[in-house]
């Protein structure tokens, strides 16, 4: 019997854009195959029948435990993409927002983002100055400094 292929689907996400002053929270990936270090924001996927913003505010209660409120939408990116050496497919919303308990906003704060018990992503905050240096590693989706300096 010949294997099935697996239908390639384009995936919802959103995404939270915390920031302090010239600052973001970011969560730190790495792409082994690439051996690249890169940065996103916070969120993640969209279920079926749910707002965007709901998203985020979910995704961030259950990875970080943490409330988000004054939740607005910046801008949307479509984002094409290989990771670990396979392609992606994303449409990204991107929404600003701040947590309700002010100690995740302190420059220490490193917000370790779990589901189930397994940790995904470690976060902390960086200067968007960071992201423009010559040598920086990526800030994804691209275009997200450009949209943030605007």
């Amino acid at each position: 019997m010949a294997k099935k292929k697996k239908k390639r689907r384009i995936r919802p996400l959103a995404l939270c854009v915390f920031r302090r002053g010239d600052k973001i929270l970011v969560a730190r990936g790495y792409d082994a195959v690439k051996d690249q270090t890169f940065y996103r924001p916070i969120g993640g996927g969209i279920n079926f029948g749910e707002r965007g913003a709901d998203a985020v505010i979910r995704e961030v209660r259950e990875e970080l435990d943490a409330e988000v409120v004054d939740v607005v939408c910046l801008g949307a990116f479509e984002n094409i993409f290989v990771y670990e050496g396979k392609a992606g497919h994303e449409i990204i919303l991107i929404y600003d927002g701040r947590f309700t308990d002010p100690a995740l906003n302190e420059d220490d704060a490193l917000l370790e983002g779990e589901d189930d018990e397994e940790l995904l992503y470690q976060a902390s905050w960086k200067s968007l100055d960071f992201f423009r240096a010559d040598d920086a590693p990526p800030l994804y989706p691209a275009g997200l400094l450009e949209l943030l300096d605007s």
